[in-house]
């Protein structure tokens, strides 16, 4: 049985790796690069946008949790990020060209998969999962508009700055880890009150890249806000945010600074590092003078400006099943951010989950529904809840688990708390898959 894939992104390739495992032929439809989409810059599979980073990989965070369940569940994808593990202190951050390259030379030479090179506008007849992302074409979004029989939500998502580390000025600016928590590989610009307040004013008065009617009533995604967003809720919002300077203390000085500016590893050589926190829809000009004014980053070379685009996605509690099935059509599955997943491991994850129920489906067994005691069943269970009627994207939480029971005088104790979960979450997985 064949079966198409449409999307080769994170969730796409990981789904097609799933199924080619299984002695499933797949043919896996990617309409980059002979198609853009205004985000991507290239044509590998499997391409980071915003971020090279995946969140923490400690089992006590939430998005930790869920990378220890997908290497339970054989993840290929999740290996692989580890293969191209660079330095972020307890963060998995990759470097995302060799990421992409080693992603898609592993679905070129699989036997088992037919890597296609073209836009598909409409679902197919045959199996599939379509999981072509925030930013699938209008002519297939119109299509799945259609089988769904629903409107479309949509959002914001930004990306940040990325600058050359040669032209960082070391003279001020220094490496540390928050809490001096594991290698200090962060770069850190430090700003006094003035600096600081200069900063705030050039941000909140440069002009903005003007939106296009059509996305003029889209709603921002509270997890991944423009930085000139953060700062028009007050002149300290950043200060208790992206720029918080608690537990970054320059050891040169012995001083925790007013605000911090950090930049993060961005690749395995080095050379490029992103501006952690600086989503932006700023226009160029304006983001130049803005990163120039961050002391330490007055020569800055930036390599990629920040940028702002729509994300679509379905209405997947009226539409989805927890297995990532539709309600509507059994040989249908959903997966990635088109799904109001959102984040980098959230979207391999539900790669994973729909290539292995597409598998089950096809072998004639029962699909996998994971318990809502695990981070992965948590999230697929919210995201097909029917009782939802304002539904937004979402990415792994604790909120989103049940709740563990804790001796009175630790129910503050929110380490236990996720330590107790992780401990029930993997137990219950291990379990499933023993």
């Amino acid at each position: 049985m064949e079966i198409s894939i449409i999307g080769a992104g994170l969730a796409g390739s990981e789904a097609a790796l799933q199924l080619a495992k299984r002695g499933f032929k797949v043919k896996l439809y990617e309409m980059r690069p002979q198609k853009t989409t205004g985000a991507h810059t290239g044509g590998y599979c499997a391409e980071f946008v915003c971020s090279n980073s995946l969140g923490s990989a400690d089992i006590t965070n939430a998005s930790g949790l869920l990378k220890h369940e997908m290497e339970i569940l054989s993840g290929e994808l999740i290996k692989t990020a580890y293969e191209c593990r660079v330095p972020a202190g307890s963060a998995l951050a990759i470097d995302r060209e060799m990421f992409s390259e080693k992603v898609t030379e592993k679905i070129k030479s699989n036997p088992n998969i037919e890597l296609i090179r073209e836009e598909l506008t409409q679902i197919p007849d045959t199996p599939v999962i379509i999981a072509s992302g925030p930013l699938t074409s209008d002519k297939l979004a119109e299509d799945i508009k259609t089988f769904t029989q629903s409107e479309h939500l949509h959002f914001f998502d930004a990306i940040a700055p990325i600058v050359e580390k040669d032209s960082i000025n070391f003279d001020k600016a220094f490496y540390a880890s928050r809490y001096d928590k594991g290698e200090a590989s962060y770069i850190n610009c430090p700003m006094n009150k003035e600096e600081y307040e200069k900063f705030y004013d050039i941000l909140t008065h440069a002009p903005r890249i003007e939106l296009k009617e059509f996305e003029k009533n889209a709603k921002f995604f509270e997890s991944c806000l423009p930085i000139e967003v953060l700062a028009s809720r007050g002149v300290d919002t950043l200060r208790f945010g992206p720029m918080k300077p608690v537990g970054l203390v320059d050891k040169r000085t012995g001083i925790e600074n007013y605000a911090v500016v950090q930049l993060r590893q961005d690749n395995s050589a080095k050379t490029l590092y992103n501006l952690v926190g600086f989503q932006t829809n700023l226009k160029w000009g304006s983001q130049k003078e803005l990163l120039q004014s961050i002391p330490g980053l007055e020569n800055a070379n930036i390599v990629r400006y920040g940028v702002m685009h729509r994300n679509t996605f379905i209405n997947s509690p009226k539409i989805l099943n927890a297995s990532l099935q539709t309600q509507k059509r059994p040989d249908l599955f959903f997966a990635g951010q088109i799904t109001g997943t959102e984040g980098y491991t959230e979207s391999i994850a539900t790669g994973l989950l729909a290539g292995i129920n597409m598998a089950k489906f096809l072998n004639g067994e029962k699909l996998l529904e994971l318990p809502e005691e695990t981070m992965l069943g948590a999230l697929t269970h919210y995201i097909s809840n029917p009782e939802h009627e304002k539904f937004q994207p979402i990415n792994s939480n604790w909120g989103i688990l049940p709740p563990v029971e804790l001796p009175k005088k630790e129910r503050k104790n929110k380490k236990l708390k996720a330590e107790l979960m992780a401990e029930r979450s993997l137990n219950v997985l291990k379990s499933i898959c023993s």
